[in-house]
């Protein structure tokens, strides 16, 4: 039997008092909403927040968990989450050459990779949680 191995991480949508998505522009995949891998030892729930803090400079609130992206070809079990943004500043990192706030129609134009329109529809569709996508 082979030892399977999976990376796990997870990424929020985070809005705004007055709605609009926190989105950062990385260097590999152009704008996409925060997120990334958990280490050893952190809860998912946690990791998130780190995550969007670490590469956006915003303290969140989760809100809810809403479902899960599994990448077959790369072992990646990618988890969705729903944030508010309570506090923070905003700040680039090595992860984000930018960060702003977008209206919902503003980031479905400037995203670009693969499915990441995808999920934050789903994210903000509550009918559709929890969601399990595979491919």
């Amino acid at each position: 039997m082979s030892n399977p191995k999976h990376s796990l991480s997870a990424g929020a949508v985070v809005l705004n008092d007055e709605g609009k998505i926190l989105l950062i522009k990385g260097p590999r995949r152009g704008w996409e909403f925060p997120g990334g891998l958990i280490e050893i030892g952190e809860t998912i729930h946690d990791g998130v927040i780190r995550e969007v803090k670490e590469e956006t400079g915003i303290d969140i609130e989760v809100i809810k968990f809403c479902g899960i992206y599994h990448n077959l070809k790369s072992n990646v079990c990618a988890t969705c989450w729903l944030g508010k943004a309570i506090g923070g500043e905003m700040e680039t990192s090595s992860e984000s050459l930018e960060v702003g706030f977008f209206t919902l129609e503003e980031a479905l134009e400037i995203i670009t990779w693969s499915n990441f329109k995808e999920r934050i529809l789903k994210i903000l569709n509550e009918e559709e949680h929890p969601f399990y996508v595979a491919f």
